[in-house]
């Protein structure tokens, strides 16, 4: 089938009556993927469910993670030969990942249909061409400049003043192509990280955001749009964490994400599913952080969670089926993301406990990703948490900042409490690090936590435990850094976190913990940023003004109570 630039639109309306005839019949058109990764195989899952005709190009061998669902043609998705090799034969190309041979595509998009297109593809593959391209179609995006000599960087530096991010243009993803610039001495060796001045780099203002959030937005080639639901991400080492669906945020601003996500992919051409990536912002304004022009892992929850997956409607986009509903059919979903550093036997034997405990789980749902098995997935205590040496114990840190708390927990299931510590210093900008430390099941782990913690620039550790809780104590022996301890109630406790309290208070002369109420996290994330508070003037006037605001709130409500009372006598 041939296709010249007078049969689309700007929209990507464009298809033939010829095609018209083949729609909706499945295994007629022959859909090629480049890319047989953890996407996919997700796709090729859905795509045999469907009957849809689908293969996959990718270099992996013996075989990649999509050839348990699809024919793999051995290739690099970066080679002009093999794609073109691989698209003969094929009516309809489509991508599970953006870094491919973007002039190959356009060569072959004169015989078949490429989505989405050639162009969409080029400027999503360097960061700083894709945040030009937003700029121009008046989408918010953090003010950036392009990087090609020291002196650019340190006009940047003057411009947006410490921190700042420094950027790799291409080939930047989970984390990768990232450096945050604190203060000028950190600027060489940023650039040096990230490969050089020649590499390509560019220079983005500091967004001191509330929270991330994410859209997944699907377009046919005729134009149809729908967007599944707002989700809010949380991250560990720039790396997708926990998806939470649908997000937390007002109403009014979910309809302001879901108008933006939808006006960012209105100026990218052609079809498929489209990843918007945005910070929520204090002011409760948005500004997009950057786009993936494909399925995404934020989009993983709606393959339980939504009346159809990204992936099904990535297919129907592709080929110009109707679109799905993209509605949640379940109150809510959560989305973990375990990622760990476990090798051969030891690492799968960790990933399938991991598995087994997931499985035990009422309504959990699990999903095996071959590609991430290889390294382990091990990081809840039972599965054996990454070592400290491994960047993946470095949890929850914002844009790459280094962490000042360090957050501990002796079970995964002590989670759902010590979160409100790592969210009370996200009110402050203060990054962390959050991993589970068990004082009784991983020992020697708990010694080098606690002997390290102080090198590796932290300045205050959060510990939170159950029953003995003997865990806040014990990393007090080791470190020379103050301790809070949170006493925690765990699942089946039958003295409600009180076991944990007096375990905690009753610490010997000489290893002092500090402590907050049973449960109270979100107070021991207050307490550690009034410690960092005391040698940081700018995190001291945050304090300040964040007391001020919980006196205006009170007076608030002691208006209303007031009020009330005045009308209810006067009546």
């Amino acid at each position: 089938m041939s296709r010249t630039p007078a049969d689309r639109s700007t929209a990507g309306r464009y298809r033939t009556q010829h095609e018209q005839g083949r729609f909706g019949q499945p295994g007629i058109q022959k859909v090629g993927v480049l890319g047989g990764g953890q996407l996919g195989k997700m796709l090729a899952l859905d795509a045999a469910r469907m009957g849809v005709n689908l293969s996959v190009l990718d270099p992996a061998q013996p075989a990649c993670p999509a050839a348990v669902a699809a024919p793999q043609v051995v290739g690099s998705f970066q080679d002009p030969a093999a794609i073109r090799r691989f698209a003969a034969g094929l009516d309809i190309l489509t991508v599970e990942i953006e870094h491919i041979d973007a002039e190959a595509l356009e060569e072959v998009a004169s015989h078949l249909t490429v989505e989405p297109e050639p162009a969409t593809l080029r400027i999503i593959q360097d960061k700083l061409k894709q945040k030009e391209h937003f700029t121009a179609h008046d989408i918010a995006v953090a003010p950036f400049v392009g990087i090609a000599s020291e002196a650019d960087a340190q006009a940047a530096a003057a411009r947006f003043g410490y921190p700042f991010m420094l950027k790799a243009c291409r080939m930047a993803y989970d984390g990768r192509g990232n450096a945050a610039v604190n203060r000028p001495e950190d600027l060489s060796e940023a650039v040096t990280s990230l490969g050089g001045y020649g590499a390509g780099l560019y220079a983005e203002q500091w967004v001191p955001f509330d929270k991330e959030l994410a859209v997944m937005v699907v377009r046919s080639r005729s134009g149809r749009v729908r967007a599944f639901p707002v989700v809010q991400t949380l991250h560990r080492d720039s790396i997708l964490w926990v998806t939470e669906a649908p997000a937390n945020v007002p109403p009014t601003q979910l309809a302001q994400a879901e108008d933006l996500a939808a006006r960012t992919v209105s100026c990218l051409q052609g079809a498929g599913v489209f990843g918007v990536e945005m910070f929520a912002l204090p002011d409760k304004g948005l500004m997009v952080n950057e786009v993936a022009p494909r399925p995404h892992n934020s989009g993983h929850y709606t393959i339980e969670a939504c009346a159809s997956s990204q992936f099904e409607q990535h297919l129907r986009a592709v080929l110009d089926w109707p679109l799905a509903s993209t509605d949640l059919v379940v109150g809510a979903s959560i989305m973990l993301n375990i990622l760990g550093s476990g090798e051969g036997e030891e690492g799968l034997a960790a990933a399938h406990d991991l598995i087994s405990r997931a499985y035990q789980t009422p309504g959990a749902s699990v999903h095996w990703a071959p590609e991430a098995a290889a390294a382990g997935i091990a990081r809840a205590e039972q599965g054996g948490a990454a070592p400290l040496s491994s960047p993946a114990a470095a949890g929850f840190s914002r844009s790459g900042a280094q962490p000042q708390v360090g957050i501990i927990m002796g079970s995964d299931s002590d989670f759902a409490t010590m979160r409100a510590a790592a969210e009370a210093l996200q009110e402050f900008d203060v990054a962390c690090e959050v991993t589970v430390v068990s004082a009784h099941r991983t020992p020697l782990r708990l010694v080098e936590y606690g002997k390290s913690a102080h090198k590796r620039g932290i300045k205050v550790i959060i510990a939170g435990a159950g029953g003995a809780a003997h865990l806040p104590g014990m990393v007090a022996a080791l470190t020379p850094l103050p301790v809070i301890g949170v006493p925690v109630t765990p699942p089946g406790a039958h003295l409600d976190g009180l076991d944990a309290l007096l375990s905690i208070v009753q610490m010997p002369r000489g290893v002092p913990v500090a402590t907050v109420a049973i449960g109270n996290a979100a107070n021991a994330g207050l307490l550690a940023a009034r410690i960092l508070a005391a040698h940081d003037t700018s995190l001291l006037l945050r304090m300040q003004l964040y007391q001020e605001d919980m006196e205006k709130a009170v007076l608030q409500k002691a208006e209303k109570v007031e009020a009330a009372w005045r009308d209810s006598t006067a009546s």
